[in-house]
């Protein structure tokens, strides 16, 4: 299959030069289509057919699914509802004390930020890596996870799209004792993932953004050694292996972050559109985006670009006055990217299903209303 297959199957690129994938990739008509199959299934066959049955079949095809998809087994696969989702769960499967230590990056996203900071107020200190252009200094990172009990980093910076070193990293944390939680949103459908290289004790990330999967297709793989040592606070049938009995034994692996009744739809859609994925092929899709990238960025100033000159990922960031405003302006346009916080810039995400002439399109609009 071709990428540019993927764009006509998808009706939302047809309406905008649409260059946002970070964010949402819109779904193509198969994918669309797998998960009202599903729901179809689930819901109308409800009388005559066990709907339990038929949504844990389904669950388990995920699982396997996206196991395969990222180097992992199905075991150790939960499914969730998105990466925030993932990420939470095992904030709260942690026997937290006054006086822990969680470390994060100064560039992660709300998911990797915001529940550690529920946890300041329960006593925990968090310590944040400060970094530069979107690069970590391994040193620093060391230094802070020496006596920390987690440490939490993206794979691939949502900021200006470059690629950490996370086997590294996850080594650091592991010497020090420390639990490696990944956020790796970015990456799936994007670049090749292998979770058993990296060596992460868990890793977060979902299917709506580069596999232009559903919204509801987030999953968490955790690896079994670190699985079995937590005890998840959110706490439903699908997370124990006797629901009805007196006690409480989690589910080994990463199943005992699921939790109860919910709609199979969005992950069987994720199988289908990790299968195209697959069908395109991981490296024609690297390819064609690093190509695509190469030319976006021979079109800007040099001086606001503030991700990498050489290919890392499809993510690029144009250092503007006012992103808010310039976002409203390419809008208008008919050009859809989005403002950051922080650094002050807007991204632009190149995705294998961008056209030559929307690369093009984009850059031109960049150089006049900045």
């Amino acid at each position: 299959m071709d990428p540019l297959d993927l764009r006509a199957d998808a009706p939302a690129l047809s309406e905008a030069t649409y260059l946002n994938y970070g964010a949402h990739g819109p779904s193509t008509r198969s994918v669309v289509e797998a998960a009202e199959s599903m729901l179809e299934r689930h819901e109308y066959g409800s009388a005559t057919a066990d709907p339990y049955e038929v949504a844990f079949a389904s669950y388990d095809d995920a699982r396997e699914r996206i196991a395969a998809f990222i180097g992992g087994e199905g075991d150790d696969v939960a499914l969730t509802e998105s990466t925030t989702d993932a990420i939470n769960r095992i904030a709260g499967a942690i026997d937290w004390e006054p006086g822990d230590i969680v470390v994060r990056t100064d560039l992660e996203h709300p998911a990797g930020v915001l529940p550690w900071r529920r946890l300041e107020r329960e006593g925990v200190e968090v310590r944040v890596v400060d970094t530069a252009g979107g690069r970590i200094d391994v040193d620093a990172f060391a230094d802070a996870v020496a006596d920390a009990e987690l440490a939490c980093f993206s794979a691939l910076t949502w900021t200006h799209g470059t690629v950490l070193p996370v086997r590294e990293l996850c080594e650091i944390a592991a010497d020090a004792g420390a639990f490696s939680l990944v956020d790796a949103v970015q990456v799936p459908g994007h670049r090749r993932m292998d979770v058993a290289e990296w060596g992460a004790d868990a890793v977060a990330a979902a299917g709506h953004k580069w596999p232009l999967g559903p919204w509801g297709s987030g999953f968490l793989h955790v690896d079994r050694d670190a699985a079995a040592a937590l005890s998840p606070r959110a706490v439903g049938y699908r997370s124990v292996t006797e629901p009805t009995g007196d006690g409480l034994a989690y589910e080994p692996g990463a199943r005992r972050f699921e939790v109860g009744t919910t709609s199979p739809a969005p992950h069987a859609g994720l199988v289908a559109a990790l299968d195209a994925v697959e069908a395109v092929g991981l490296d024609a899709i690297e390819t064609r985006i690093a190509a695509l990238t190469d030319r976006l960025k021979a079109g800007i100033d040099e001086e606001r670009l503030l991700s990498p000159s050489g290919f890392e990922s499809g993510l690029v960031t144009v250092a503007v006055d006012d992103p808010e405003a310039v976002v409203e302006r390419l809008g208008e346009r008919g050009i859809v990217v989005r403002s950051l916080p922080h650094p002050e810039a807007v991204r632009v995400s190149v995705h294998a299903v961008t056209t030559e002439a929307e690369v093009d399109a984009v850059a031109a609009a960049l150089s006049e209303v900045v």
